[in-house]
């Protein structure tokens, strides 16, 4: 059956002279997948549908033999709007759920997109294996070191493929960094540099408590996280700056860097990490986590250093975000816009003389969002989990690491991973790895 969908899918793209991530009118769309029999396509559910869980529900309906059935938000007003969306793209309405456990039911769906706040991924993913479906889940997959442990544990007992949105994993600028820099031609690295500088953040205003929105099922947003009163900065979009429900720039922007970071040098885990930052650019504004951060990672034979700031775009080597290796003979630099190699210089015959071939900017090609969506297919169609860009291992590294950051930050300490007990070496640190489920939830039990 997955053999026939995946060719299914691939003779119906060529015929139409199609390649997939593209542009395909709706109207085309609808042509193309009433070609395809029911027991060729792929129906999904989304939970969560107000930012980043529609931009991947729509990279996925992108693909003629993936159609979206189910949608669960907990406000009113979303599930609309989606719902609506999703018709002007298909022709057809799908259900609409205030809770995602009643989706979860519906045997006709099989897999789901996570797009929730980031306390609600650890649930929504495992309670989705458990149903049986496939998933995607928006990073970073959980907001504590326990719960990415235990969604990797859920993920091998239930044989399912998941797919995390570190979509820059599917960028064709990151794959040619990565490769140059396995090269061996940089030299010893002994430095990388991380960097996440967000010129468009303003200070988010303080606001008083006030009712919940009409439509809105607070009650059912806040799910594990503490009990607290309705306020417009906890909620869409901003929920990223309140350690109830997040981590910050270090976790929202740190993970897809530090990602692309790890993977290259080839390492998983620090042997030690140190912060320092705070609350420097807005003092008195409503958010928690900090909008500047240095963060010191140790690995075996060079640093990483994460930094982020909010309110300036002056970031390393002239660009806002990137990824930077240092090594003895060049710096290549990589980052949304593409990838460049800055050489070292030497003295030779009294000149000055490049180490190593100066690579100009390389830009990107493809919509990588698309291509990850492409690439979650492509591993269920043919139940092959190598076809997959960035698995729940991958994704979960990075949360860590990226978690790991805001524990020492938090500490204010330097603070000791030991790889073989899977812990820090200081209790209070420890201590911040943990899940914390209220209003009666619980962490689930793999």
């Amino acid at each position: 059956m997955n053999s026939r969908r995946k060719f299914i899918q691939n003779s119906l793209l060529a015929t139409a002279g199609l390649s997939i991530p593209t542009f395909v009118s709706a109207d085309s769309l609808r042509e193309l997948s009433k070609k395809i029999a029911p027991s060729d396509q792929l129906n999904f559910g989304l939970i969560g549908a107000k930012g980043m869980g529609w931009s991947n529900m729509n990279a996925h309906l992108k693909m003629p033999n993936v159609n979206c059935i189910g949608i669960a938000d907990i406000d009113s007003n979303v599930l609309d709007q989606r719902s609506e969306d999703v018709n002007k793209l298909r022709g057809k309405k799908p259900k609409v759920y205030k809770d995602y456990r009643e989706m979860l039911e519906d045997k006709d769906i099989d897999a789901i997109i996570v797009g929730t706040p980031d306390h609600w991924h650890c649930l929504n993913m495992i309670d989705g294996l458990s149903a049986g479906k496939h998933v995607y889940v928006e990073k970073p997959i959980a907001n504590t070191i326990e719960e990415c442990n235990l969604m990797v544990k859920a993920q091998k007992r239930y044989g399912k493929m998941v797919q995390c949105g570190q979509w820059q994993r599917s960028g064709s600028q990151y794959a040619q960094a990565i490769d140059y820099v396995k090269s061996g031609k940089l030299g010893q690295i002994r430095l990388v540099k991380t960097w996440a500088y967000q010129g468009w953040m303003k200070p988010v205003p303080v606001v008083p408590n006030s009712p919940v929105p009409q439509g809105v099922d607070y009650d059912m947003w806040l799910g594990p996280a503490p009990k607290r009163p309705f306020n417009a900065n906890r909620f869409h979009f901003n929920f990223r700056w309140f350690w109830d429900y997040a981590g910050g720039l270090m976790t929202d922007w740190g993970v897809h860097e530090i990602d692309i970071a790890l993977y290259a040098m080839g390492v998983t885990a620090p042997k030690s990490v140190m912060a320092s930052g705070g609350k420097f650019a807005y003092p008195d504004d409503a958010s928690e986590t900090p909008d500047t951060l240095q963060t010191v990672y140790e690995y075996d034979g060079f640093n990483m250093l994460w930094e982020h700031a909010t309110g300036i775009d002056g970031g390393n080597y002239g660009t806002t975000e990137g990824i930077a290796f240092i090594g003895n003979n060049a710096t290549l630099v990589v980052n949304r816009g593409g990838w460049r190699v800055i050489p070292e210089t030497e003295a030779k015959d009294g000149k000055r003389v490049n180490k190593l071939e100066e690579v100009q900017l390389i830009k990107p090609e493809g919509n990588p969002l698309e291509l990850h969506a492409q690439g979650f297919v492509n591993a269920i169609t043919s139940n092959d989990a190598s076809k997959l860009t960035c698995g729940i291992e991958t994704g979960s590294i990075a949360a860590i690491n990226a978690q790991m950051g805001n524990i020492a930050y938090k500490t204010g300490k330097k603070v000791y991973w030991d790889a073989a007990k899977g812990q820090f070496t200081d209790k209070e640190a420890n201590a911040l790895m943990k899940a914390n489920y209220q209003n009666g939830w619980k962490l689930p039990t793999v």
